[in-house]
């Protein structure tokens, strides 16, 4: 398992240092570049060859593909700048993991969280078995069911962050899933047996209308409206809570947001980590469930 993480630190580090406004990056910068990135991560620096690898995976793995011209070097054909981030930050994950060892150099810069998420230790597992289309089994928590454990096996397709935790998404039957990786025990590649990938899910637009991890499609997308003050605005500009997120004022005495979203219990819980300065506009509906909420707590703590 230690070598695929490395390899996957190494191509995410590779697309990190192509992507972006440079037209081209030079073999010798490249090389440079990646050897001193992997050596602050503890890992010895590899041949030219293992580079040349490593830019076949990327394509076969990122679906981001890296040409070379003999004169000017390395870039990357097209660029989606989401994309682009989402590796970023995959990468940081990366590094804030490796912080936690303690034969890493990171350890001494780089404080991580202490709620690391339990049995992160998958994602690569779970990132190959993605790539070669391969099932994979194991033995699932059932939280709102006391802790039951059920056995599992899917067709893993993507793997999504959300709120500080991984999740995996995969087929079990004809149905696409969600799967908190810190409730995975016992995780098997079923690495002689395939499927076919289904590659036309868009994924870009899978979560488009919700917050969180899943899309509840029996929940309609409404047009939102919050209404809070400029103190836990300046942190919502800088964080927005969606995508879809719109300031509509933005004065010394009030910070006020559209959005359009499905309202989804864990929306509902995002709105309370801020309810300080709060006060719901639109839709009423959600402003009479946040009173409730806010009602109960009141009589369980007064």
């Amino acid at each position: 398992m230690g070598k695929r993480l490395e390899g996957l630190q190494r191509m995410l580090v590779i697309v990190n240092k192509l992507k972006g406004k440079q037209t081209y990056v030079s073999t010798e910068e490249l090389e440079r570049y990646v050897a001193r990135c992997m050596e602050n991560r503890g890992y010895a620096a590899k041949h030219l060859r293992t580079l040349q690898r490593d830019l076949e995976n990327i394509n076969e793995l990122f679906g981001i593909t890296i040409t070379h011209d003999k004169l000017h070097g390395y870039h990357i054909e097209e660029q989606d700048e989401k994309l682009m981030e989402r590796y970023e930050q995959l990468l940081l994950n990366f590094d804030l993991l490796n912080a936690l060892a303690d034969d890493n150099d990171l350890s001494s810069y780089v404080l991580a969280e202490h709620h690391r998420p339990l049995n992160s230790e998958w994602l690569p597992l779970l990132i190959e078995a993605i790539k070669h289309s391969h099932p994979v089994t194991f033995r699932y928590i059932l939280v709102r069911h006391d802790n039951e454990m059920t056995e599992k096996k899917v067709l893993p397709h993507f793997l999504k962050e959300s709120n500080q935790r991984w999740y995996l998404l995969a087929y079990e039957g004809d149905t696409l899933k969600a799967f908190g990786v810190d409730r995975i025990r016992e995780l098997r590649v079923i690495d002689n047996e395939s499927f076919k990938r289904d590659t036309t899910i868009d994924v870009r637009t899978l979560f488009n209308d919700c917050y969180g991890i899943w899309n509840q499609t029996d929940i309609p997308v409404e047009n939102i409206e919050l209404k809070y003050d400029a103190l836990d605005g300046s942190f919502l500009k800088s964080m927005p809570l969606h995508h879809s997120q719109r300031i509509v004022v933005d004065t010394p005495e009030e910070f006020r947001v559209t959005l359009r979203l499905r309202i989804t219990n864990d929306f509902v819980m995002e709105l309370l980590s801020r309810s300080r300065s709060l006060e719901v506009i639109h839709p009423l509906h959600l402003r009479e469930r946040v009173r409730q909420v806010y009602e109960e707590a009141l009589k369980r703590n007064s």
